[in-house]
C-alpha cells in the first residue's frame, strides 16, 4: 500500500477533509460576498426611488418631482388612460374650463382606444408615457424595462401622432431600470408634487379638492386619474366632480392650469 511522505497528509483525501477548518470558511465568505453583491445591486436599483422623499423632492430632484419654473403655472396631469368609459367626460370638462393637461398613457389602454389618443392631441392636450403595463418595478429587470418602455413610447408616437416628452412610472416608483430606460428612449421622468387621492373607494369631489388644495401653488404638478382601470371602480367620477373646484381655486389665486410642456421643466 502506498504511503504518504512523513509529515504530509494523504493526497487522495478531499480538500474539505484535509483542511476541515478552511473549506467552510471559504464557502461562508463566498456566500457573504454574493449576498453583499446582490444587496448592493438592489440598493442601486432602488436608489432613484428616494426622489419620493419630501426633502429630496424639494432640493435635489425638483424637476423630477415636478416643480416647474414658469410663473404662475400649475401642471395638470392625468394617469392610467385613455379609457372609453371615462376619458371623454374628462376631456369635455376640461374644454368647459378652458384648461389643457398632460395625459400619461398606458400602452395597454391606448391599444384598446387609439382614437382617444388622437383625440387628446386634437383637443390640444399633451400625451406622455406611463408604461406598457401598470405594475411596480421594485426588482431589477433592465431588458424588460427597456423593451416595454420603448414599446409604449412607439405606441404613443404612432397612435397619437405626437412624440412624447415625459415618463411617469406606475405608482410613482422610480427605480434604476425604468429611469435608465426612459433616458435611452429620450423621455424625461416627472412625478408630482400634489395629488387628490382620487383612486380610493371613498373619494368624492369634495375630498379630492380638499386633499389637493394645500399643494395647489405656482410650480406644482397635480396628479389625477382619468381612468379607474387600476383604481376603485367609478372613482374617476370624483375626479370629474373635483375639476371645477380645482379650476376655481386656481383662478382665485391667479394660477394657470396647463400641461407639463408649459411648466418650465425643459432646458
Amino acid at each position: 500500500m502506498d504511503r504518504a511522505p512523513a509529515g504530509r497528509a494523504p493526497t487522495d483525501r478531499p480538500a474539505i477533509d484535509r483542511f476541515p477548518d478552511r473549506a467552510p470558511t471559504n464557502r461562508a465568505r463566498t456566500l457573504r460576498r454574493a449576498a453583499l453583491f446582490a444587496a448592493g445591486g438592489e440598493l442601486l436599483h432602488l436608489a432613484p426611488a428616494a426622489v419620493r422623499l419630501p426633502p429630496v423632492r424639494r432640493t435635489l430632484a425638483r424637476r423630477t418631482a415636478g416643480y416647474g419654473t414658469a410663473p404662475g403655472h400649475l401642471a395638470l396631469t392625468f394617469d392610467d388612460g385613455p379609457d372609453r368609459r371615462s376619458t371623454p367626460y374628462v376631456l369635455d370638462a376640461l374644454d368647459e374650463l378652458g384648461a389643457r393637461a398632460t395625459f400619461f398613457l398606458l400602452g395597454t389602454m391606448l391599444e384598446r382606444a387609439p382614437d382617444l389618443g388622437r383625440e387628446l392631441v386634437a383637443r390640444g392636450h399633451e400625451v406622455a408615457v406611463h408604461g406598457w403595463y401598470h405594475r411596480s418595478q421594485w426588482y431589477p429587470a433592465p431588458a424588460r424595462d427597456l423593451r416595454e418602455l420603448r414599446r409604449a413610447t412607439e405606441a404613443v408616437t404612432e397612435l397619437c401622432g405626437a412624440r412624447p416628452l415625459w415618463y411617469r412610472p406606475p405608482y410613482g416608483v422610480l427605480t434604476a431600470g425604468p429611469a435608465l430606460a426612459a433616458h435611452r428612449v429620450g423621455l424625461r421622468t416627472v412625478l408630482w408634487t400634489a395629488w387628490g387621492r382620487d383612486w380610493t373607494e371613498d373619494a368624492t369631489a369634495a375630498s379630492v379638492h380638499a386633499t389637493a388644495r394645500p399643494g395647489l401653488t405656482a410650480g406644482a404638478t397635480l396628479l389625477l386619474h382619468d381612468s379607474d382601470c387600476t383604481s376603485a371602480p367609478g372613482s374617476w367620477r370624483a375626479t370629474l366632480g373635483a375639476l371645477p373646484l380645482i379650476a376655481a381655486h386656481c383662478r382665485r389665486r391667479g394660477l394657470t392650469l396647463g400641461p407639463l410642456r408649459d411648466h418650465g421643466l425643459l432646458g
